[in-house]
């Protein structure tokens, strides 16, 4: 996919920080560095392109406080392309895959897009945030590069799709929050409960997502502030939670965030219960609040894990000593997805694979599903979690 001069020109605004050129031909790109060899190099230095191979990628954090979460789409990345190949590739032609690293950082991710779009890459499986999926999204739509999220749970992603060519394979925040909502409400309606979000744009929109469900049901929150991610103390936050006697507290944020608070709240003697919403699903949450996270809640899609689909792919991880948690599936899928619409498309090219996209009956390893007119796929509603044991385990969201 080279760009004509027109293009290269049309884009001779990108910004500094997005695209260096430096007067020795090397192009630097956040997160990427691309040796150029030709004059003009932001998009036609590619070098020769192998016919027998597809180029595939996942763009997610593979290194930042959320490199757990980006190890899991990496994982389930690898996992797809390798399963994929066994069986004899896509189109007769193996897949290659690449990997990202946008450090959830919407710039980054934005860089991330541009090489991906440069490199003749035909899927990219991300991102994980919100916050860089939507940027990112505007470079793939332009570029007709196909994008399906693993991860991303905002519902602009859908709602303000940037592109016929963007999806995502897991649910929403408006969906999630209803779930959430109605769990505090059933459990801790007649006692105090506080709402915190971390400002990002999948923090801050699943907790109003929470006090929306929340307060439909009749239950006011006693307490709703936004936190800095990224900070190490909270006590003073955690001084304003026991003053406002919290018994339940809902994080709209990521799983760092949250195991610094859940610790630094029972250092105050606190026992108020932590409830947060899927950026909670890696074991890296129960290696920051050891014993302490005992009882907390979360929310997630039904545990793919336990899909009849996913036996195979999950008995073959773990017997590499590689938890399939989180993400891990869902980045599987979204390369299933791919796979499967181009097959039935017989091509590559992102028009088509659309169209395939939007006719099929996904089978995937966490269920079969369809996209609707948004892009999002028809899977089963969000379910409620609590961690024990190191571990996190769905539970009757009655008991």
């Amino acid at each position: 996919m080279v760009r004509s001069k027109a293009w290269l020109s049309s884009h001779a605004h990108l910004p500094y920080e997005r695209l260096h050129l430096r007067e020795t031909g090397i192009i630097r790109l956040t997160g990427l560095i691309v040796i150029a060899t030709c004059a003009l190099a932001l998009m036609g230095c590619r070098g020769e392109e192998d016919p027998d191979v597809i180029k595939v990628a996942v763009a997610g954090p593979q290194t930042g406080q959320y490199a757990s979460l980006g190890t899991q789409m990496s994982t389930g990345g690898e996992t797809a392309v390798a399963d994929i190949n066994a069986a004899g590739g896509v189109l007769g032609k193996k897949l290659k895959l690449q990997v990202g690293d946008d450090a959830c950082d919407p710039k980054q991710a934005v860089a991330i897009a541009n090489q991906m779009a440069g490199d003749n890459v035909a899927l990219v499986a991300g991102h994980f945030c919100s916050g860089s999926s939507i940027p990112a999204s505007n470079v793939y739509a332009e570029t007709n590069l196909v994008m399906i999220s693993p991860a991303s749970t905002n519902p602009a992603l859908t709602d303000k799709r940037a592109g016929p060519n963007i999806y995502r394979v897991c649910g929403r925040d408006d969906k999630q929050g209803e779930v959430a909502g109605a769990y505090l409400a059933t459990h801790f309606g007649d006692k105090n409960i506080a709402i915190l979000d971390d400002k990002t744009a999948y923090g801050r929109g699943l907790a109003n997502e929470v006090k929306k469900a929340l307060n439909a049901a009749g239950v006011q929150e006693v307490f709703r502030e936004s936190i800095t991610a990224g900070e190490k103390d909270y006590s003073a936050l955690v001084s304003k939670l026991k003053r406002a006697d919290a018994d339940a507290l809902f994080l709209g944020g990521y799983h760092t965030e949250a195991g610094l608070i859940l610790r630094q709240m029972r250092d105050q003697e606190m026992d108020t219960v932590l409830m947060g919403g899927d950026a909670l699903v890696t074991q890296e949450y129960w290696s920051i609040t050891g014993p302490a996270g005992e009882g907390t809640l979360m929310t997630f899609s039904p545990d793919p894990r336990k899909n009849p689909a996913a036996a195979d792919v999950v008995k073959r991880l773990e017997a590499r000593g590689i938890s399939p948690e989180g993400y891990v599936l869902y980045t599987y899928a979204a390369i299933q997805a791919w796979a499967q619409a181009a097959e039935k498309a017989g091509t590559t090219d992102a028009p088509a694979v659309v169209d395939a996209l939007n006719d099929s009956m996904i089978d995937s390893v966490i269920g079969d599903f369809k996209f609707d007119d948004k892009g999002d796929p028809t899977l089963p509603p969000y379910a409620v979690y609590r961690w024990a044991d190191g571990t996190y385990q769905q539970i009757d969201e009655n008991s």
